[in-house]
């Protein structure tokens, strides 16, 4: 069986999770991939993985988006 993504705009995903801003969102996306133009002043932060791109609409993948932040956390070490 096929999992249908719950996709959302930017502006839907800010609305319905007010912790992210539509501004803090969008500059996630902007640092999510690598810019020929930036030559190297950022590394991609990995959220390309989330981000459902379609002509010039940008939509987030819900599920992926919150497992791409859990894997932000760092480790708790066992020491």
């Amino acid at each position: 069986m096929t999992v249908i993504p719950r996709l959302f705009t930017i502006q839907q995903f800010a609305d319905k999770h007010p912790a992210f801003t539509y501004a803090a969102l969008r500059d996630l996306i902007f640092h999510s991939r690598t810019d020929p133009k930036a030559q190297g002043r950022f590394e991609p932060n990995g959220l390309a993985v989330a981000i459902v791109r379609r002509g010039r609409r940008i939509l987030l993948d819900e599920v992926k988006f919150f497992t791409w932040l859990d894997e932000q956390q760092p480790k708790a070490s066992n020491e």
